[in-house]
């Protein structure tokens, strides 16, 4: 499936009801958002699901592919684009053989080894960070920069760099060849998260075409 990993949404419902989740996830899309990916931790399958419908209609709505993060079978039962999956979920292989060819496997990746391996597992993109600390409930470590870079340079697929970055700090990857950035506070907190969504892709974009 083709994709754009430039500007990479990943929800955090920590502090959000389903109605301003929502609405932050159909704000973000009219932003700019690129890729949608539906995070929940601490939710049961069924709950999650639900969610996971209610969020696709909108996804759908602007041709934004949605990512379910973990959860294979919810990926399947809301036929999601695809599935991330972090080092202690489903493998990549799995991943694969359960979607199929036609959908998106992501995977967490911290070190070229990492990298490697999903990518001959299947993986068809990879999210490497933490770039600085997050204000997520996901415990980070801090990745540096230049190992992000030499996991670019390992794989083919697009990298994207995530872990707390945001519209004002993002100059530290700007010699990096990352093919995205993901974040979540920085759009899922903010005030309006289309105009935040806007302002970091575009200030992305400007940045990687420098």
């Amino acid at each position: 499936m083709q994709f754009d990993p430039t500007l990479y949404v990943i929800t955090d419902s920590t502090y959000h009801t389903t109605e301003t989740l929502l609405r932050a996830v159909d704000e973000a899309c009219r932003g700019g958002a690129t890729l949608i990916q539906l995070r929940e931790k601490d939710t049961g399958g069924r709950s999650y699901l639900e969610l996971a419908q209610k969020v696709k209609s909108i996804t759908d709505r602007y041709s934004v592919p949605l990512i379910i993060d973990d959860r294979v079978d919810v990926a399947i039962a809301c036929d999601a684009a695809g599935v991330h999956v972090g080092a202690s979920d489903l493998p990549v292989a799995v991943c694969r053989r359960l979607l199929g060819p036609d959908k998106i496997v992501g995977a967490t990746a911290k070190t070229v080894e990492a990298a490697v391996a999903a990518y001959n597992d299947g993986a068809d993109y990879l999210g490497t960070g933490a770039i600085y600390p997050t204000t997520t409930h996901v415990t980070t470590k801090v990745t540096p920069v230049s190992v992000l870079n030499d996991v670019c340079r390992a794989v083919p697929i697009p990298v994207v760099a995530i872990g707390g970055l945001n519209a004002d700090n993002m100059d530290v990857l700007a010699d990096s060849p990352i093919k995205g950035i993901a974040v979540v506070s920085a759009v899922m907190k903010a005030d309006d998260p289309c105009a935040a969504a806007a302002h970091i892709k575009e200030k992305f974009l400007k940045m990687m075409n420098k």
